[in-house]
């Protein structure tokens, strides 16, 4: 695994939305210098939060590669691109939505 700890990343987006309900959707996206561990040259946290907890993520943290959380699961995800991240994980918090009801 290659570790670059002088990497520069550039914010692409930040979003941070609470409901009525206080669940919460963040979205941080970089522009980062692309790498064997991100290949794609993208950083991601997407994250549903629901009475302090998360129940959805959409990251690649550091040595994990690309990858998903739902509920108590963890699975790789194949990203494709950022739009379709995003698609992913909003259809993923709208299931859930739907699910909780």
């Amino acid at each position: 695994m290659v570790y670059h700890t002088n990497m520069r990343a550039t914010l692409i987006r930040h979003e941070k939305v609470t409901d009525e309900l206080g669940n919460t959707v963040e979205i941080k996206l970089w522009r980062i210098p692309v790498s064997s561990d991100k290949p794609h040259g993208f950083k991601y946290s997407l994250v549903y939060i629901v009475s302090g907890q998360r129940v959805i993520g959409y990251d690649n943290g550091e040595g994990k590669g690309d990858h998903r959380h739902y509920l108590d699961r963890e699975e790789p995800y194949g990203f494709h691109s950022l739009r379709q991240l995003a698609d992913d994980f909003l259809a993923d918090v709208e299931n859930f939505k739907r699910r909780e009801r």
